[in-house]
């Protein structure tokens, strides 16, 4: 299976290679390399789609497989699942709070930046503390889910 994902792999950064290279050294105008490259594109993608077809068929097996060994199931409490919860919505409810300062501040800025562009950088520190916000309340869940541990 491991050969799949490196031949899927291997056709993306076929891809990107392509990709870049003509965007470096595009063909000339006259150029009747159009067909050769869209012939080459399209086997690259047949070859990625195929090997996707591929994994996805030999992962199947793999997941449909008995398991050998029993398996430990860990269960949590009504409590501890309150807690978890409870320990996530800080940074749901700052992301929110963040999307909520950010609009207006960018909306400002932009209003601003556009009559007076030497003022930019002091913009950017607005909204970097309008950002600050989501991070505060991660920073939050991540200190309260080190206290459920």
């Amino acid at each position: 299976m491991y050969w799949l994902l490196a031949l899927m792999t291997m056709s993306l950064f076929g891809m990107i290679a392509v990709g870049i290279y003509y965007e470096i050294y595009p063909l000339p105008q006259q150029a009747n390399g159009v067909k050769r490259l869209k012939g080459i594109i399209g086997i690259n993608l047949l070859t990625f789609v195929g090997a996707q077809v591929g994994l996805l068929l030999l992962g199947i097996q793999e997941v449909m497989a008995e398991p050998t060994t029993a398996q430990v199931v860990k269960e949590i409490s009504i409590g501890k699942g309150l807690a978890i919860i409870g320990a996530g919505l800080p940074t749901g409810l700052a992301t929110i709070a963040a999307g909520i300062a950010v609009g207006p501040v960018g909306a400002a800025s932009l209003a601003v930046i556009a009559e007076k562009p030497e003022v930019f950088g002091r913009t950017l520190v607005y909204l970097g503390l309008a950002e600050g916000i989501a991070i505060y309340g991660l920073v939050v869940t991540i200190l309260m889910l080190g206290q459920l541990g």
